[in-house]
């Protein structure tokens, strides 16, 4: 038989983390999901089942990430997930809740890195969430564009540093079924509209692109779009 793998989902409560968490559980992996509240991460990693267990873990308190993280002894994947969604524009901006997102997506991320990446063998592999607002702003999405350009970014020099770990990260378009979106059709129906392939980006497709990313060896410091084709209209 061969070796389970170890999975840390950070952000693995709900939507693409929990997708992504609950099928490498059902492989038998041995998987860490973290979420900011103790009680929901628990509850999610009791309804996940198999091997997973939670840790409750807050990026925005960047102070307590390591301490949070010291009981995750062996790290093969790691997949950063979280977020905050703001609603931001310039001319009537809310400083503190963008300093949030920007420390949660940048700053967080990293810490999470700065904690776990001694765990890590040399074939390990590290996912990272942007999104397609990085290159396809719209009105209010000032800090969103920001935290998702800066993962672009952020890849490329944690591959570097990194290296023989590697580290790429995925920019999906709306997710048609994720709890966020799930109840918005009109913002689902015109995502499906704009594709090419005229059809929706679901948890699953970003599972399997996660997948790829963290298992093929020959992909490294890549920002993978997954939008069917909006990127290009």
């Amino acid at each position: 038989m061969s070796e389970r793998t170890h999975v840390v989902v950070v952000g693995g409560t709900s939507g693409i983390g929990r997708h992504f968490a609950q099928t490498c559980a059902d492989r038998g992996s041995d998987v860490v999901i973290t979420g900011r509240a103790e009680g929901r991460t628990k509850a999610a990693a009791d309804e996940i089942g198999g091997r997973t267990r939670a840790v409750a873990l807050d990026l925005a308190d960047t102070a307590g990430v390591a301490a949070a993280l010291a009981g995750v002894e062996r790290v093969d994947h790691l997949v950063l997930t979280a977020l905050d969604r703001d609603f931001n524009t310039v001319r009537d901006y809310r400083p503190d809740d963008a300093a949030r997102l920007l420390t949660v997506k940048l700053v967080g991320y990293t810490a999470v890195l700065h904690a776990l990446a001694p765990k890590m063998s040399g074939h390990g592999a590290v996912v990272l969430l942007g999104g397609l607002a990085s290159h396809r702003p719209y009105p209010g999405s000032t800090t969103v564009t920001t935290a998702n350009g800066g993962i672009g970014a952020l890849v490329r020099t944690l591959a570097v540093e990194l290296s023989p770990v590697r580290v790429n990260a995925l920019h999906p378009s709306i997710v048609a079924d994720t709890p966020f979106w799930s109840d918005k059709p009109a913002a689902r129906a015109a995502a499906e509209e704009k594709a090419l392939t005229k059809r929706p980006v679901t948890m699953r497709d970003c599972t399997h692109a996660i997948s790829f990313l963290l298992e093929n060896r020959a992909i490294n410091g890549v920002n993978l779009n997954i939008d069917g084709g909006d990127v290009l209209i």
